[in-house]
């Protein structure tokens, strides 16, 4: 099976990093509704007319057993993000992997397209912003990331890109981004109770 979305005819995963126990939220943050939909729903919206599949990474997988996707546990535990990360490409069919966390309630179905068509002679597409770079709303190229990650781990790093000194990273940067998320909203994630009442508002406004 392939993607059909415009002239896109290749394999694509999408990967889904359900996140730790939403501490700063005091509840399960992907699960909360932004204008009536799930977060984690509005991530999958993005992803499933681009991908031949998606799996979510995570390791309690009872909430999200409604969803009706393959949920993938850490291969090794207590290793944060950069494990999520590995333990979804070791689970993948596909080369081109598209990892997004759950708690962007505005993920992007053109930030990722510009992401997949941005691909040629690189292993890592990731966003640039003021705030620095942005893997977990990445693209990734499973042949060559999954060993420079093992290297990593192995190596006792946890951050996720502390494998990027040994892959072709191309960055797009604030200017190119404008381009394809001229809200500026793409990127914007939930993690506690004033972001998760920004995100609504934010999302009132452009209904």
């Amino acid at each position: 099976m392939t993607s059909t979305v415009g002239y896109i005819d290749y394999q694509i995963a999408g990967l889904v990093l359900l996140g730790g126990s939403s501490r700063r939220m005091g509840q399960n943050k992907a699960l909360l509704p932004v204008d009536g939909i799930p977060i984690v729903q509005r991530v999958l919206n993005a992803l499933e007319p681009l991908c031949t599949e998606i799996r979510l990474i995570g390791n309690d997988a009872e909430p999200y057993l409604h969803l009706g996707l393959p949920i993938i546990p850490d291969v090794e535990p207590d290793l944060g993000p950069l494990m999520g990360l590995y333990s979804g490409l070791l689970a993948s069919n596909s080369e081109l992997n598209l990892l997004l966390a759950c708690d962007m309630p505005f993920a992007s179905r053109s930030l990722l397209m510009h992401l997949l068509t941005s691909r040629a002679g690189y292993d890592v597409i990731i966003p640039r912003t003021e705030n620095g770079l942005h893997p977990l709303c990445a693209l990734y190229r499973r042949s060559t990331c999954l060993p420079a990650i093992r290297a990593a781990l192995d190596s006792h790093s946890r951050r996720v890109i502390s494998f990027f000194d040994q892959v072709r990273v191309r960055e797009v940067g604030p200017d190119e981004l404008q381009l394809v998320d001229p809200d500026g909203i793409s990127l914007m994630n939930v993690n506690t109770p004033e972001e998760l009442a920004k995100a609504r508002t934010v999302a009132a406004a452009i209904e």
